[in-house]
């Protein structure tokens, strides 16, 4: 499973099904699916997004967690969300001549419930998360906050 996280300072979603949602700072993490992830791929990439340190404190340091912002901002208006996207090009493999091959990239059969999973587990943290439509054509727009791009891959701890 790989992620990408964005700090941003606000982004959202228009999926071609309709749905429309935004959250206001926080990450968009992208979210691609590989052919065989696991709870343990699951379990690595939804502790360590809560628990990089990506927000600045009160120095300007990135030193607190999505977590420690959680229980520092005290109203629900103000505290940071995560807006989760599938996102199957990020398992794309690009060594060999100029069209990505897909073929790492687990079927939606098996992807949705991990995605899902995915979504679950953040919640379950005090996260709030929004999301996309799987499979859907959508329209990501964002603030990346810094820029503070960060890549996980859980076959790469």
């Amino acid at each position: 499973m790989r992620a990408v996280i964005q700090r941003v300072s606000r982004a959202e979603v228009r999926c071609v099904s309709g749905k429309h949602d935004r959250i206001g700072k926080g990450y968009v993490v992208l979210v691609g699916v590989a052919r065989g992830d696991t709870s343990d791929d699951i379990e690595y990439i939804t502790t360590k997004i809560p628990q990089l340190r990506l927000f600045p404190d009160a120095k300007g340091v990135m030193n607190l967690s999505l977590l420690e912002m959680l229980v520092q901002e005290p109203t629900e208006d103000s505290r940071p969300g995560v807006l989760l996207i599938s996102q199957f090009t990020l398992l794309a493999e690009t060594r060999k001549g100029r069209r990505p091959y897909y073929g790492n990239a687990a079927d939606p059969a098996e992807a949705i419930p991990v995605y899902e999973e995915v979504a679950r587990r953040l919640e379950a943290q005090g996260i709030c998360v929004t999301t996309g439509v799987f499979g859907d054509h959508m329209d990501v727009e964002l603030v990346n906050d810094g820029p503070v791009t960060i890549l996980l891959d859980s076959a790469n701890r």
